[in-house]
């Protein structure tokens, strides 16, 4: 039986204004090579058949960068989900798994990119990605049913102390069939206080559809984001106390 093909979908139309520099978040240097790259040699080993790099502010740094990448403009920048609709024109014709990723969570494995996709089958429509850490701060809460599979994601600021409590948080890494990805896009609503269109409700769009969701979980390392010259420098120590992740 031949492999489901794969396509990824890279965010990277953020501004970085924390970063504090002109340089493009996703290309400042992470163990001597831009961020990004770390990324791309995972996707390459995975061998995703096609990939898009949804770009914004910035966006002619990358494709100096990376001229032989597909990209898609998000802009104006109206969320995650948002996003990955930019996406939908290059993958028209591409029928298989979308994986979901950041450019600026660089580190995530291609042995839990691959774990991911293939928990998406026919019982599963879509895969979230959920990490333990040590401080779960403020991140969104994976609440999961008695077999593991994803009832809902719930959002630190509207979980109740009991959904605090679970240990489980949302990294925002997604794969999903991509027959159900494009209908479920297109009835995100944006009825929330930023008014953006969140990738995060695609987990109860599916499940409103009869779809299960799967949870995979990944180590805390792999899922890291980087937002400031501070979160970049201590990412550069983590992947050198573990000698590189991939």
């Amino acid at each position: 039986m031949s492999q489901t093909p794969i396509a990824a979908v890279v965010l990277a139309a953020g501004k970085g204004t924390r970063m504090g520099s002109d340089l493009h978040k996703v290309l400042h240097p992470l163990a001597g090579r831009p961020m990004l790259d770390h990324l791309l040699d995972s996707l390459d080993e995975l061998g995703a058949s096609q990939r898009v790099l949804i770009v914004g502010a910035g966006r002619e740094q990358i494709t100096r960068a990376y001229p032989n990448e597909t990209t898609a403009l998000q802009e104006p920048q109206l969320g995650t989900a948002h996003a990955v609709q930019m996406a939908a024109p290059a993958l028209k014709a591409f029928h298989g798994v979308v994986l979901v990723l950041y450019g600026d969570v660089p580190l995530v494995t291609t042995a839990t990119m691959r774990r991911l996709c293939k928990a998406v089958d026919a019982t599963n429509a879509m895969a979230v990605l959920g990490f333990r850490p040590n401080d779960t701060r403020s991140y969104g809460r994976l609440v999961t049913d008695a077999k593991g599979g994803l009832e809902r994601i719930v959002e630190h600021a509207e979980a109740t102390d009991g959904e605090r409590s679970i240990g489980l948080c949302n990294s925002g890494i997604v794969a999903l069939r991509s027959d159900i990805l494009w209908p479920l896009l297109a009835t995100v609503k944006n009825d929330n206080s930023k008014g953006e269109y969140y990738l995060t409700d695609l987990v109860a769009l599916a499940r409103a559809d009869g779809h299960s969701v799967a949870c995979v979980e990944a180590d805390e390392d792999e899922v890291t984001g980087v937002n400031s010259q501070a979160e970049l420098a201590a990412l550069e120590q983590r992947l050198s106390r573990v000698g590189g992740m991939r």
